[in-house]
């Protein structure tokens, strides 16, 4: 990078993985955006306000500084001096994926600075060099619903279609869950039963989106492989999902490893919202929420 100084800015969407069946295959970018702005500069300097500002680290262990670096090392070049500013509206440790939009956002900048010489596939596989959770990333780099899937050293990234009059109704707890700890209380072994009940759920949930068949979402997002256990870690989270079914949502899933519940609707959204808040709040745990659309965009290049 000699010369004129080159600049990137990207923007990067949250993702809701797994969906509720879909443990580690599925996943959705939601229109919640962090951006991410990077340049080459004299010294290493990241900027985070909005989510994290404060908490995340401003120098070379910042993911996305990382995420940056990771790409020229792998392309043989240098890595340069870079200042990164980044603006988050994704919340951190709450399921939306915040992680893999630091790990997209950087590895998308660095590309770009270098010319975009890798496809999003190559960054794809790129950014599961860093993090080994596929769904998050797969939706944070191509957007939309996608269907995540590793078969020998190839991974499959293929979208599903959403209905356009779809919306995902977000309760965003106070309450933080570490993605470590969700995933160690994971049972090492699930029963023959269980492993059919999510496998019809999975196919049922990819009929209903792109069939828009979304009667049927209420039994495609129910699961058994991880929500039981996680329920441990966010007690509240039986009452909310219920509360948000009771109010009119076509399904409701815990984002990812939580604490975010995530329901699908098609209408009723602002009562759904408050029926989850209401839940929330006598369960003891106050949260926000959020009424967004799926994004059909990935993380992508701004002026």
């Amino acid at each position: 990078m000699s010369g004129a100084r080159k600049r990137a800015k990207v923007r990067v969407p949250a993702t809701a993985a797994n969906m509720g069946p879909g443990f580690d295959c599925l996943a959705i970018a939601l229109d919640i955006w962090n951006t991410v702005e990077v340049e080459e500069a004299d010294e290493v300097q990241v900027h985070v306000e909005g989510e994290g500002a404060g908490e995340l680290p401003r120098g070379e262990g910042n993911l996305v500084y990382r995420s940056c670096a990771h790409l020229f090392r792998k392309l043989g070049g240098e890595v340069p001096k870079l200042h990164i500013a980044c603006e988050n509206a994704i919340p951190l440790r709450r399921g939306l994926g915040s992680s893999a939009s630091a790990i997209s956002g950087g590895l998308t900048a660095a590309n770009m600075l270098l010319g975009e010489p890798l496809s999003q596939e190559e960054l794809l596989n790129l950014a599961l060099e860093l993090e080994e959770h596929p769904d998050n990333l797969a939706a944070s780099i191509v957007g939309g619903c996608v269907i995540v899937l590793r078969d020998g050293s190839r991974w499959f990234a293929r979208p599903v279609s959403v209905p356009p009059g779809l919306r995902a109704v977000l309760f965003i707890p106070e309450v933080e869950v570490a993605t470590d700890h969700a995933r160690d209380i994971l049972p090492r072994q699930v029963s023959r039963g269980d492993a059919v009940h999510n496998l019809g759920r999975v196919a049922l949930m990819v009929n209903a989106l792109m069939a828009g068949r979304l009667e049927d979402l209420r039994i495609a997002t129910q699961d058994r492989l991880h929500q039981p256990a996680r329920a441990q870690l966010f007690p509240p989270m039986a009452a909310i999902m219920g509360a948000a079914l009771e109010a009119g949502a076509l399904g409701a899933f815990l984002a990812g490893a939580g604490s975010t519940i995530l329901a699908l609707a098609s209408g009723k959204e602002v009562a759904i919202g408050e029926a989850m808040a209401r839940a929330g709040q006598k369960a003891g745990s106050p949260g926000e929420v959020k009424i967004v659309k799926p994004s059909p965009l990935g993380t992508h290049g701004v002026k």
